[in-house]
């Protein structure tokens, strides 16, 4: 009995000492779920208010005319229900995790999604960790070298990174490295003739490693440079900017003057201070980049030539596929969210001040 006793306590002690984190991150996967459901409504009812006929889209104009034929196609795609009915179709399927069916390709959308969304999370996952190093570091050397010429140097580098168009970027540096060097390959995933590793993530490069594969990697890799590359400098200078000034903010702080008057080592009141100091707003431009990665990679992938998520979402919308539309719709938006809600989970973690005040 004792034992229990002792045992009730300290489960007790812990949910005492943890129960903000827990409301905090309760509260959020609220907010989180809410918005999801938003996101499925706001996709079906702006898909549906885009002007043409998915209809002709599908069938052709000569097709098009067949009353018959236009009514069996309506029947099954569910398109001659009123809105409200096919909302509500739609988001039981989904529960169900039917997307629907393409009407270009013929094929299941979530086919097409898992077929499509490797290659755009394979560019966005390296870009964004070469991001987060290279932009945090220059960020953080520009500040603590403020008004001097590496700072005046970092700050130019990161304007143009943000100035400067990414499929501008993409055309030269393909002309350049390309055709002109040969230092990479070409456009696509891999070279023609060369065989994927074995499937088990969708990303090429890590499935190569997994699987010991490493003439796949070596192609892999070197096709996603470029894309990386090009992505890698809009991400720098939006990650540079915002470091530097985070962390110019923290150093002005009496507790980092404090902390430096002990004598601490310079690394210590960088790491202990200064960055868990400045990281909420920095990991807040993190989740926006990565967000807009997932989303704005068209151009980047029709210039390398590799299938990913943002050309099918383009491909679908001119096509009036509406349940390809959607379905990229919904998987972009769900990225957005599952991303913000992971920064705010790090927010709380980094900052107490945050989970208490959201309680």
């Amino acid at each position: 009995m004792g034992a229990l006793a002792t045992r009730m306590l300290t489960m007790r002690g812990w949910y005492v000492r943890h129960w903000s984190l827990i409301a905090y991150i309760g509260k959020r996967l609220g907010i989180t779920l809410l918005l999801a459901w938003g996101i499925t409504l706001i996709t079906f009812l702006l898909t549906n208010l885009v002007p043409g006929d998915p209809v002709v889209a599908a069938l052709g104009e000569m097709a098009a005319s067949n009353e018959e034929l236009v009514a069996a196609f309506r029947a099954k795609y569910g398109l001659d229900k009123p809105l409200p009915e096919q909302y509500l179709i739609y988001l039981g399927n989904l529960l169900h995790g039917d997307f629907g069916t393409s009407i270009i390709t013929r094929r299941p959308v979530a086919s097409d999604l898992a077929a499509n969304f490797p290659a755009t999370i394979e560019i966005a996952l390296f870009t964004i960790v070469s991001a987060i190093i290279i932009g945090i570091t220059f960020g953080v050397i520009a500040a603590y070298r403020r008004g001097k010429a590496s700072d005046q140097v970092l700050r130019f580098v990161s304007l143009v990174g943000i100035s400067v168009p990414s499929f501008w970027i993409a055309i030269l540096s393909f002309y350049l490295f390309y055709y002109k060097l040969h230092w990479v390959p070409g456009s696509g995933r891999m070279s023609p003739g060369a065989k994927p590793p074995q499937s088990i993530t969708g990303l090429y490069t890590i499935d190569a490693l997994l699987t010991g594969d490493m003439q796949a990697f070596v192609d892999a890799a070197g096709h996603l440079a470029l894309p990386v590359f090009v992505l890698t400098l809009y991400a720098v200078g939006m990650l540079t900017r915002f470091s530097r000034t985070s962390v110019l903010e923290v150093l002005d702080k009496d507790y980092v003057y404090a902390a430096t008057a002990k004598g601490l080592p310079w690394h210590t009141v960088l790491f202990r201070y200064v960055l868990r100091g400045a990281l909420v707003p920095i990991l807040t431009v993190v989740g926006v980049v990565f967000g807009g990665l997932l989303s704005g990679t068209v151009l980047v992938e029709s210039i390398f030539s590799r299938p990913g998520l943002g050309s099918y979402a383009f491909q679908s919308a001119i096509n009036l596929d509406l349940f390809g539309v959607m379905g990229a719709g919904l998987v972009i938006g769900l990225v957005y969210i599952l991303t913000n809600f992971v920064v705010d989970l790090l927010y709380g973690l980094i900052d107490p001040r945050i989970r208490v005040g959201a309680r």
